[in-house]
């Protein structure tokens, strides 16, 4: 474990900013992890835990300690008549992780293929995608307290998962490093194909009774065909989360805006999608410099090359006036903004 100084975080973040961390270390281990909380005294530093850097927004050089998570692994630990239970180290690729539960014929995440970044970051966000969410696999994760350096156990009832939201968002934000995830997989899942284009792309290919990587592969041709690959053109996937507002005020703007989509929630709420209203206020394709909203998802902010975090951020309240203006909707940045 080597502690370097003055490192560029350009190759570590997606949208691919050219900040500087004023230090940087990669751990690889538990043990590394528990060592750093403790000898370095994280609880009284400024850090930065990250992961595949694919969900983060450097507005400006970090002065403090980031840490990268590179722990890797994935193992099967239990196994009953209808389910196997799979632990993930935080530092494996999201997508990776898919891809072996899937290989393995094993349900339940296969509707998450092809998101960007790290196990450990995905309960922290409750990532989900094509109606499915983190909370509806997950198991367990642990996590280093950062001022102890003790190993902690949270279920899924303690993470309090919301839409895009855990506790480690809030409470626990800052005070501990996720080390592991554990993840209960079915194996004779209920396929969830009614979300978004899915039944679709399985139509047009003449599958009409499809399995687990039926699924997984539809969902990644549908991702390719709207979301910029990272490594081509920088960016963090969806930049906004998609509002909640009250039934009866979508049912106003239902009267002004008959073509609004929008999806029941918890009783009486409707969600409603930030790109559907992003595109609306002209935003899809449109460039600003060397930012703008992707000419296929007018949800995904990129970088053309050369833009700082600072503009990208500016382009994102632009946005949001934008859409409360014409909507009277506040929609909110998913991505972590430093």
């Amino acid at each position: 474990m080597v502690i370097y100084q003055n490192i560029s975080l350009k190759p570590y973040n997606t949208f691919g900013i050219d900040v500087k961390a004023e230090q940087f270390v990669e751990v690889k281990t538990v043990e590394e992890v528990q060592v750093l909380c403790t000898t370095f005294n994280l609880h009284e530093r400024k850090t930065l835990v990250i992961g595949g850097g694919s969900n983060l927004l450097l507005t400006q050089d970090f002065d403090g300690m980031v840490i990268r998570m590179n722990l890797t692994g994935m193992d099967a630990i239990k196994e009953d008549n209808d389910h196997v239970w799979i632990k993930a180290m935080s530092g494996e690729i999201w997508n990776d992780f898919v891809h072996y539960c899937v290989q393995k014929n094993l349900g339940g995440v296969e509707n998450l293929s092809l998101i960007p970044g790290c196990v450990g970051a995905a309960p922290m966000q409750n990532i989900g995608a094509y109606g499915v969410e983190i909370k509806d696999t997950f198991e367990e994760l642990f996590a280093v307290e950062i001022e102890s350096g003790k190993l902690v156990k949270f279920t899924n009832q303690e993470c309090k998962f919301g839409y895009r939201e855990s506790i480690f968002k809030h409470e626990a934000k800052n005070k501990y490093i996720i080390v592991s995830v554990t993840f209960k997989l079915k194996k004779n899942p209920p396929l969830n194909i009614s979300y978004g284009a899915i039944s679709d792309v399985l139509k047009a290919k003449g599958i009409n009774n499809p399995g687990i990587k039926d699924v997984s592969e539809a969902v990644i041709e549908i991702r390719n065909s709207k979301l910029p690959n990272p490594k081509v053109l920088g960016n963090s996937g969806s930049f906004f989360k998609n509002p909640e507002i009250d039934e009866q005020a979508y049912n106003l703007l239902k009267v002004q805006f008959p073509q609004i989509p929008g999806y029941p929630t918890l009783p009486g709420k409707v969600k409603v999608p930030a790109g559907w209203l992003i595109e609306q206020c002209g935003w899809k394709g449109k460039r600003v410099g060397e930012t703008g909203a992707h000419k296929d998802q007018a949800l995904v902010l990129v970088n053309y090359g050369n833009a700082t975090g600072n503009e990208i951020y500016q382009m994102a309240l632009t946005i949001q006036n934008s859409v409360q203006e014409k909507f009277g909707i506040h929609i909110t940045p998913e991505v972590n903004i430093i």
